[in-house]
C-alpha cells in the first residue's frame, strides 16, 4: 500500500489543459536547444496572425521559465539533461480537408477569418508529434485555428531548470479537437469597467486554455460605456464618465485582439429589459425608470425597461443593433431577453395606452418587438443568442430557428429548451455563475448571501455533465457552454483572482468532452495536478490566478487528497 502510494504521489503529472482527446505520451527527458526555430516556410502566403502566434509560443517557451511541480522543482533523480537530445525545430503544415498539402496558389483563410465562422463550421483539430531523439516536432492542422490550437498545447510542455528548457515525458503523439464547438466566457462591463488592458490579459488567459467564446455583456442599466457613432449619445449620457467607455477604436482593437486568438467576440445589448441607461439620453424610450422600490420593478437597481409597444422604440432598437454588429465579424450576436419585470410595464400609462389601443397582449407586443428587432439580425446574416426565458417564460415568440438559447436560472432547464428544438449553451448558475458565494452585494441586508450561494468551486464546473436528461437527439442540440463573471463585486482588482484559474474547468469540460484520454470519466482528482500547473504558468505570464492549495500539495500530488 505504501509503496502504490508513493507511485501515486511521485509519479510525474502530465500538465497539458485542456487535456487532448487522444494523447501518448513517453518517459524520456528531451531539451530545447540554442537557436529552436518554428517553421511556417512551408506554408505559402501565411496570414500575420499565424505568424504572431508563432512569434508568441517562442516567447511563452523563452519567459515562462517554469520550474515542475514536484519536491525540488527539478527535472527528477537521476535525470540528466545535458545528456538529453535536444529539438531544434517544430514544423508547421497545413493541409486541406483532402488532406493534401496546401499549394502555393492556395489563400490561407487566416485564424481571424475562421474564428468568425459559425462555431459548427471551425475546424480546430490538430496533430502534434514530438519524437525522443531530436528530430522535428511537426503539426500538422487543416487549418490556421488547429494550428494555434497546437501551438497552444505545444507552450505547455516545457519547464524550466538552470539553463534547460525540457520535458521529461517524451515522445509525444497527439490527435486533438473539441469535443463541444462552443466554449466560452462572460464578461460584464456595466455594473464595474475593466480597462482595454484587463480585457485583453483575460483574452490571453482564454486562449492558453481554448476557450474559443467571448460573451461581452457590455451594457446593462446601470451604464452605457460603448460609443457607437449612430448612437453617441448613449455612452455620452449613460457611461460612468469619459474615462469609462470603450471607443469605436478599442471595439475594433478588443475584437481583432481577441479574433487573432481563435476567439469570437459576441456582443450582447439586453433587451427590453436592463436598459435603464437608455433614459439618460432618451427618457421617452424608458418605462419605469428608478421606480421605487427597486426590488417591485426590477431584479437590480435601478429599475427601468424599454417602451417595446412604441414603432419608435422598435426602430432605435433596430438602429442599435445594427450599429453594433458591424463591429463583430462573428455569426453571433445576443438580444438577451431576461428578467423583464411584468409590473413595471403593468404600471406604465405609455404601454398601457398603446396596449388598449391596438388590442394587443403584452406578450403579443414582446412577440412583435422580438421579430422586428431581430430581423435587422437576420438580414445581416447574424444569429440571434438570447436568455432562456424568451423560450420559456413568454409563451411562442417565433423565434428564429437558429436563435441560440443561453440556459441559466438552472441546469435543469436545459431539457424544456431543447424539447423546443433550439440549440443550447449552457450556462447555468448553479454550476457556471463565477460571482456567487462572495456574500450579498446590496446593501442593508446585514449577513445576506448571494443570491446564488453557494460558492462555485472549479470541481463543482468540472462536475457537470452537458447531456443530463436530454435524449440523444437532444443531445445534439448542446453546442457547448460558458462560465460567467457578473461583476456587482468584481472589477480589475480582483478579476484576476475571480475567473482564474476556476474559468479552466469548462474550458476542459467542453474541450475533451465526458471521456478521458485514459477511457474513464473525467476526474477532478486526476485534473487536480494538472490545473495546479495551469495555474503556476499562468501567474509566470502575468495573470493573478489564485492559488488552489498550499504549494506543498501542488508539489505532492494526490497527498493532499481526502481519503
Amino acid at each position: 500500500m505504501l509503496l502504490l502510494f508513493l507511485l501515486v504521489v511521485f509519479t510525474p503529472v502530465n500538465a497539458l489543459w485542456p487535456i487532448p482527446r487522444t494523447l501518448s505520451t513517453g518517459t524520456a527527458a528531451l531539451t530545447i536547444a540554442d537557436g529552436f526555430s518554428i517553421d511556417i516556410h512551408g506554408i505559402e502566403h501565411a496570414p500575420s496572425d499565424l505568424k504572431n502566434a508563432v512569434s508568441r509560443t517562442r516567447h511563452y517557451i523563452q519567459e515562462d521559465k517554469l520550474g515542475r511541480l514536484v519536491v525540488g522543482r527539478g527535472p527528477g533523480q537521476g535525470v540528466s539533461l545535458g545528456d538529453a537530445p535536444r529539438l531544434s525545430k517544430l514544423v508547421l503544415r497545413l493541409v486541406d480537408t483532402n488532406q493534401t498539402a496546401a499549394t502555393a496558389q492556395t489563400r490561407v483563410p487566416s485564424i481571424s477569418e475562421i474564428t468568425a465562422l459559425p462555431v459548427e463550421q471551425r475546424d480546430e483539430s490538430y496533430r502534434l508529434d514530438i519524437p525522443s531523439d531530436g528530430s522535428d516536432a511537426v503539426l500538422v492542422a487543416n487549418t490556421t485555428l488547429g494550428l494555434l490550437r497546437g501551438l497552444t498545447t505545444f507552450s505547455q510542455i516545457w519547464y524550466q531548470h538552470g539553463e534547460w528548457t525540457y520535458t521529461v515525458e517524451a515522445p509525444f503523439k497527439i490527435i486533438d479537437e473539441p469535443y463541444y464547438k462552443w466554449r466560452g466566457l462572460l464578461l460584464d462591463t456595466a455594473r464595474n469597467y475593466f480597462p482595454v488592458a484587463d480585457i485583453k490579459r483575460t483574452l490571453d488567459a482564454m486562449s492558453w486554455t481554448k476557450i474559443n467564446m467571448f460573451h461581452w455583456h457590455v451594457v446593462d442599466s446601470q451604464s452605457f460605456p460603448l460609443v457607437l457613432p449612430e448612437v453617441p449619445e448613449l455612452s455620452s449620457q449613460g457611461a460612468y464618465s469619459s474615462e469609462q467607455q470603450y471607443s469605436t477604436a478599442e471595439l475594433d482593437d478588443i475584437v481583432a485582439y481577441a479574433a487573432a486568438r481563435g476567439i469570437d467576440v459576441m456582443l450582447e445589448i439586453d433587451t427590453p429589459g436592463h436598459t435603464a441607461a437608455v433614459h439618460h439620453s432618451h427618457p421617452e424610450y424608458v418605462a419605469c425608470f428608478e421606480a421605487a422600490p427597486w426590488t417591485s420593478y426590477a431584479n437590480e437597481p435601478p429599475a427601468g425597461q424599454l417602451r417595446l409597444t412604441e414603432p419608435e422604440v422598435v426602430r432605435f432598437t433596430q438602429k442599435l443593433f445594427k450599429a453594433a454588429i458591424k463591429h463583430t465579424p462573428g455569426k453571433y450576436f445576443s438580444t438577451g431577453g431576461d428578467e423583464i419585470n411584468l409590473r413595471c410595464y403593468a404600471e406604465d400609462p405609455v404601454i398601457q395606452t398603446s396596449l388598449n389601443s391596438t388590442g394587443q397582449t403584452l406578450l403579443q407586443a414582446l412577440a412583435t418587438f422580438t421579430k422586428e428587432t431581430h430581423q435587422v439580425l437576420l438580414e445581416n446574416e447574424k444569429i440571434p443568442v438570447v436568455w432562456e426565458e424568451m423560450v420559456l417564460e413568454h409563451g411562442d415568440l417565433h423565434l428564429d430557428n437558429d436563435t441560440v438559447v443561453l440556459v441559466w436560472i438552472s441546469s435543469a432547464n436545459a431539457k424544456s429548451v431543447a424539447e423546443a428544438g433550439h440549440k443550447i449553451v449552457h450556462a447555468p448558475n448553479d454550476y457556471f455563475y463565477l460571482d456567487c458565494g462572495h456574500g450579498i452585494w446590496v446593501g442593508n441586508f446585514t449577513n445576506g448571501n448571494s443570491w446564488c450561494d453557494p460558492f462555485k468551486s472549479w470541481q463543482k464546473a468540472y462536475s457537470f455533465d452537458p447531456t443530463a436528461n436530454l435524449t440523444s437527439t437532444e443531445a445534439t442540440l448542446v453546442l457547448g457552454g460558458q462560465q460567467l463573471l457578473w461583476a456587482e463585486q468584481s472589477d480589475p482588482s480582483n478579476m484576476d483572482s475571480i475567473i482564474w484559474p476556476r474559468a479552466a474547468a469548462s474550458a476542459e469540460l467542453f474541450w475533451t468532452g465526458p471521456i478521458h484520454p485514459n477511457g474513464g470519466p473525467l476526474d477532478g482528482t486526476e485534473a487536480l495536478p494538472r490545473l495546479h500547473d495551469l495555474r503556476y504558468r499562468f501567474v509566470r505570464r502575468g495573470v493573478n490566478a489564485v492559488a488552489l492549495q498550499p504549494e506543498y500539495c501542488a508539489l505532492r500530488p494526490h497527498a493532499c487528497d481526502l481519503v
